[in-house]
């Protein structure tokens, strides 16, 4: 299993977002590279500098780093400083975290193909995550456990890939 953290805006969608795809085996909503020091949600909209990140923990084998990051990017405004839909500060920023420099690479050339696609450089972070704190639990999968919750990513985006459901046979 490999680690990858993604700061696209409110971390509720994001996390619904990739929850979706197979090869995906966990994630967790939490609050990354600010002070080493674990904020509440309450501190982190008082601008502590932390972002709303989400943890992605995936089966390289199943899905790859490139194909996580084409994935990011089709719900994120890269080019949107601190903000994200109707979400605006900075905790709303963009970024991506890596804990391998061997994701290095690929974090480098994701970003290249957007650069150029924008035609302009890119407000997304990059880097090796310096510290994630997990969110207050009524964060984790708050979309599930609230289906009408505000979201700045379409709602149609979390149908692109569904998990396949396991059946039991009868």
């Amino acid at each position: 299993m490999k680690t990858i953290y993604l700061a696209g805006g409110c971390f509720w969608g994001v996390q619904k977002f990739f929850d979706q795809f197979e090869g995906v085996t966990a994630t967790e909503v939490g609050y990354a590279n600010g002070p080493d020091q674990a904020p509440s949600y309450q501190d982190v909209c008082a601008s502590s500098g932390h972002a709303e990140t989400v943890k992605i923990t995936y089966d390289p084998a199943r899905i790859s780093l490139s194909t996580l990051l084409d994935h990011y990017f089709m719900v994120i405004d890269p080019l949107s400083v601190n903000q994200q839909g109707h979400d605006k500060g900075i905790q709303y920023r963009t970024g991506i975290y890596y804990t391998e420099e061997t994701q290095r690479p690929e974090i480098e050339a994701a970003m290249k193909t957007q650069r150029e696609k924008a035609g302009a450089d890119l407000a997304v972070e990059t880097g090796k995550i310096r510290n994630f704190f997990p969110a207050e639990e009524y964060h984790q999968k708050y979309l599930d456990k609230n289906p009408g919750g505000y979201c700045h990513i379409p709602r149609n985006m979390f149908r692109l890939g569904q998990k396949k459901e396991t059946k039991n046979p009868e």
